[in-house]
């Protein structure tokens, strides 16, 4: 395909296409990328950036609260202005959206702005241009996926969230994974009233048990109406809002509903299976491990494939790919060790094996774990727990599985993820000297195991 137009062709500008990109022009590839919303992808406009911007500014109320034990006084008048917020994140992902584009023109990507279909294996449409490529990169991402309930058009999902005309004072949110946890404590940050469904017994499925008890717990005590086992059956207009039906009998009311109830591959009309791309039943791109579809110059990385929907996920895709395709390195990406944060309140990290994971798949096992107040709060008296847990593979004194609920938890989540990486084992974990007075430091001090379950 040597008359080919451009040597890759992606479809999709988020942080995996635009990385990929970026590295196989590097390499001397003639690149084209086509995003048809913003660049910078869901990352950048509707997930990541301004959820963590989110995040900041509902802390601020309890900032304010605390003040007062470290002698500060604050005044009374305080109050939240959603409209600015709006307008400065705005303005930060206007400045990220460049921050793209600049990347992108540096390296020699063509871009164009459009919708990208493919024609056939080979060629892509946008708009009315045609364009032939040898390689194609799908990198279309991901979108939320909604229920089919009567009155769910007046439902929003987190991509509607941020930018809300007005603030609601009633939030229901339906959900229990990070979107939903994190949103939960977001709006109620900011002063509404939180009430969060969850179908299942307990939220945040995957994470580990501990964790997920200890975060329902904390966000309770923070005000947030967690009701568990509750699905919503239907939504209407009411003259004071939103009226819910609950499906237990019971009825809600709210100004707003948030669904967050999982993202499924945005793949749709994309051209994919007409061009012989096997699909998966929710539309995800099967992909072996180097990330290369059914068809054998089409590749796929990223939310579009449904493995880990994570930003740094992608990225590294992306770059794996870019050495398979363009270096002659054929370099599959790891999927394993991969931390993890959820910036609920309070913040959750993890990496490695939950202990259920270890049990099954280690054998026996050590368990350390260790409950504190935070140091901040031994002056402002507010009832906050952290919580850090050690998973260790005990034929081996490897450790296998961090896990923490706290302050900073995803900072420091991100540093136990080296360790893991490199096989550390507890006696190194005990070996190396804490900094003090950090929380962080309780990870390498904690020395006593948690008894063994008694056999059933």
């Amino acid at each position: 395909m040597s008359q080919c137009e451009t040597d890759l062709f992606t479809i999709g500008a988020g942080s995996g296409g635009v990385r990929a990109s970026r590295v196989a022009a590097s390499m001397g590839a003639r690149v084209a990328i086509a995003e048809d919303t913003y660049l910078g992808g869901t990352c950048v406009n509707a997930g990541c950036v301004p959820k963590k911007l989110f995040v900041y500014a509902s802390h601020f109320h309890e900032d304010f609260e605390d003040a007062a034990a470290y002698g500060w006084s604050i005044g009374e008048r305080r109050r939240f202005d959603w409209r600015s917020l709006l307008e400065n994140k705005n303005r930060e992902i206007l400045r990220l959206n460049g921050v793209y584009a600049r990347l992108l023109d540096e390296a020699g990507v063509e871009r164009i702005e459009g919708r990208a279909t493919l024609v056939d294996p080979h060629t892509v449409a946008v708009g009315e241009r045609r364009i032939t490529a040898a390689t194609i990169l799908v990198a279309a991402g991901s979108r939320p996926s909604m229920p089919r309930i009567p009155g769910i058009e007046h439902a929003i999902t987190s991509d509607e969230a941020f930018h809300l005309e007005r603030f609601p004072e009633r939030a229901v949110i339906v959900g229990g994974g990070y979107i939903a946890v994190e949103f939960a404590g977001i709006f109620h940050g900011m002063g509404a009233s939180v009430t969060q469904l969850y179908r299942g017994p307990l939220f945040m499925r995957g994470f580990d048990d501990d964790v997920r008890r200890l975060l329902a717990d904390q966000m309770r005590k923070r005000g947030i109406d967690l009701r568990f086992e509750k699905n919503l059956t239907a939504i209407e207009r009411s003259d004071t809002g939103l009226r819910l039906s609950v499906d237990d009998g019971s009825t809600l009311e709210a100004d707003q509903v948030l669904y967050a109830t999982g993202r499924e591959p945005k793949t749709a009309d994309l051209g994919l299976e007409e061009a012989g791309v096997e699909l998966g039943r929710n539309g995800a791109v099967i992909v072996d491990a180097y990330s290369r579809s059914s068809v054998s110059h089409i590749y796929a990385i990223g939310d579009c494939t449904d493995r880990l929907m994570l930003t740094p996920v992608a990225i590294a895709e992306g770059i794996a790919f870019a050495n398979t395709v363009f270096a002659g390195t054929p370099t599959r990406p790891d999927h394993t060790g991969v931390p993890t944060a959820v910036f609920s309140q309070p913040p959750l990290g993890c990496v490695g094996l939950t202990e259920a994971e270890a049990r099954e798949r280690c054998g026996e096992i050590d368990v350390y774990r260790s409950s504190f107040r935070p140091m901040k709060h031994t002056l402002t008296g507010r009832d906050e727990t952290t919580m850090m847990k050690l998973i260790v593979e005990r034929a081996t004194d490897r450790v296998v599985g961090c896990h923490m609920v706290g302050p900073d938890a995803g900072e420091i989540t991100q540093g136990l993820a080296i360790a893991l990486k490199c096989g550390a084992t507890k006696a190194q974990f005990d070996a190396t000297i804490g900094i003090h007075p950090t929380a962080a430091e309780e990870f390498v001090t904690m020395r006593e195991r948690v008894p063994d379950p008694e056999s059933t």
